[in-house]
């Protein structure tokens, strides 16, 4: 008995240690880039870095707003395209295909997760923007940047909600299907509410992956320095720009890049924050109700 106390207590320490890492490290990360990009919050001004319109370093001139929104326009076209889709593969595998569909769209799936982002960039320049350029425009564009994202994303989304979707007690199922419910019905109104924790996870994790990719948007998104007035625009996202531009860059250029990443940690923060809210509420009513 006392060997079994000394593992579990073990084991508790061991997951304690590794969990703090993870936190040490994101602390190191987010203080590093603070420091290094704080000189440009005090010589350019917080208002000025934030809301600017014109990047132009050799004009001494940083506002990263085109950047910000170009970022955010590209995550929320990339979103509302994969949630769709996501959600509707997830249940197929989980609920609706046979064993033998299942076993050749599930390594299908996981093996997206695999390709490197510049691939996708490639099939993007070669295949996506060609399309985007019919409609209009260059066909380097938001909108051809957030049909790469989708693609990007659907790995995760599809796992988790898969996941979340198996994870639902064989009761409730069951349940329904006794009370007369058709299939549909059963997974519409009792497995999807089960599930939608896991499935909200899974869409965050999407939308980090989003927001942070980098490879892929510099090559179909047109990069550049623009406000996007249309998904047929071109622009640059808050990522981009550091990866364009960091190689070359001293200085207050040098250090507004590291100001940049500060902003990119805080943003992808509070879109995490906001989806664990509305996910809270979403509980909530639907337990008052």
């Amino acid at each position: 008995m006392a060997s079994h106390v000394v593992i579990d207590r073990t084991a508790k320490l061991v997951v304690i240690i590794c969990a703090s890492a993870s936190f040490v490290v994101l602390g190191a990360i987010f203080v590093f880039t603070l420091r290094e990009g704080m000189p440009a919050f005090q010589e350019i001004g917080l208002s000025n870095f934030l809301f600017g319109t014109e990047w132009r370093p050799g004009l001494g001139m940083f506002g990263i707003l085109p950047m910000t929104v170009g970022s955010l326009l590209v995550t929320l076209g990339s979103m509302v395209l994969a949630i769709p889709v996501g959600i509707a593969c997830a249940i197929l595998l989980a609920e609706v295909a046979s064993f033998r569909v299942r076993r050749i769209l599930r390594p299908a799936i996981e093996l997206l997760v695999g390709i490197p982002s510049v691939v996708y960039g490639l099939v993007g320049m070669m295949l996506i923007v060609p399309l985007v350029r019919e409609i209009g425009g260059t066909g380097f564009s938001v909108l051809s940047a957030s049909l790469v994202l989708m693609a990007m994303v659907l790995p995760t989304i599809i796992s988790i909600s898969e996941d979340s979707l198996r994870a639902v007690p064989k009761g409730y199922k069951e349940a329904a299907l006794a009370m007369g419910a058709t299939q549909w019905q059963m997974i519409w109104h009792v497995q999807l509410p089960a599930a939608r924790s896991g499935i909200v996870a899974g869409i965050v994790l999407g939308m980090g992956r989003a927001i942070g990719e980098t490879m892929a948007m510099i090559m179909v998104i047109g990069n550049a320095v623009v406000m996007p007035t249309s998904p047929l625009s071109p622009a640059r996202t808050l990522t981009g720009n550091i990866a364009a531009e960091i190689m070359y860059a001293a200085g207050t250029h040098r250090s507004a890049l590291f100001a940049t990443g500060v902003v990119l940690f805080l943003l992808i923060l509070v879109l995490n924050t906001v989806a664990t809210f509305a996910l809270k509420r979403g509980i909530r009513s639907q337990h008052v109700a």
